[in-house]
């Protein structure tokens, strides 16, 4: 998750049952993951599934946003895959809403065939897709200077930030061109860092600049297939990973001092109210922060 952006917590309201079940699937195996595009007005119901519920996809669903964001569509109707590499803290998520359809699913987004296994597993279950909320994410080490950042530090950050986007990102547009309905919706988990940087955070700041360069791409892309792209940047979501910053947290003129914070459940709204757009909208870019932490100005 993020270090400014990152989570934990439920959220708010009740929901209505859906055809399915609550499930588990255990870590998925490997798995292989067109049509001609066309430039249609896209129907309001487009990425409704037959049954009248919406299914959706929510990586590093265990803790934090991923948590917040997944009970809360799970509390206002949703069928939510939660993904993560921890099974017990996606059962822990799914216990918040327990009457809510879901499926668990181990993975690492950084790894494809693990990706690919995700998506079958949604396809097996659901049948279609019409949210993917790429959210799983990591600060990587705090507080090293640049100079002496390891490469395996840096890469697992780049791994796992953009490249874990890349891939599920990837796997939603095969499935959402290819579904009937076709289309969905795809909200990328960006962070104020994708605009203005913390001290000792390049790894995390570089990532998610290239998120938004990725949003952009995928946004344009996605046009002639019912296919909108968006992303929320978070700042100070008050979430067990964020629990430093009201004690201190390092500022650029290299004094430490506390930071407000907000509650992680007006995260999950904002991402709800993005998601339940009909597709012929979209919320291209949301900014939702802490009012009063130092951000715009910072530096």
């Amino acid at each position: 998750m993020n270090a400014e952006n990152t989570q934990n917590t439920e959220n708010t309201e009740n929901t209505a049952k859906s055809p399915w079940g609550a499930g588990t699937a255990g870590t998925a195996g490997t798995a292989e993951n067109t049509e001609t595009a066309q430039d249609a007005r896209i129907p309001r119901d487009a990425g409704r599934s037959a049954g009248g519920t919406k299914i959706a996809i929510v990586t590093g669903a265990g803790s934090g946003i991923g948590r917040a964001v997944s009970v809360e569509l799970l509390r206002a109707g949703w069928a939510v895959a939660l993904a993560g590499r921890r099974v017990e803290t996606l059962e822990a998520t799914a216990a918040l809403a327990p009457e809510a359809p879901s499926l668990t699913v181990r993975t690492d987004v950084s790894r494809p065939e693990e990706v690919a296994a995700l998506f079958d597993a949604v396809r097996d279950r659901f049948g279609r897709l019409d949210l993917l909320f790429n959210n799983a994410g990591t600060f990587g080490p705090g507080g090293v200077p640049f100079e002496e950042l390891p490469y395996d530090a840096w890469r697992h950050v780049v791994d796992t930030n953009l490249n874990g986007a890349f891939l599920c990102a990837q796997g939603a547009y095969r499935q959402m061109k290819e579904q009937d309905p076709r289309g969905g919706r795809i909200i990328n988990n960006g962070s104020v860092s994708a605009h203005t940087p913390r001290p000792l955070s390049a790894p995390y700041t570089a990532t998610k600049h290239a998120l938004t360069g990725l949003t952009k791409s995928l946004s344009l892309d996605g046009r002639a297939h019912g296919i909108a792209v968006g992303q929320i940047d978070i700042g100070n979501a008050a979430t067990d990973m964020t629990a430093r910053m009201r004690t201190g947290a390092l500022q650029a003129n290299g004094e430490t001092a506390p930071e407000p914070v907000m509650d992680v459940a007006d995260v999950a709204r904002t991402v709800r109210h993005m998601a339940e757009l009909p597709l012929e909208a979209n919320v291209q870019f949301a900014t939702v922060l802490a009012t009063a932490m130092p951000y715009v100005g910072r530096g």
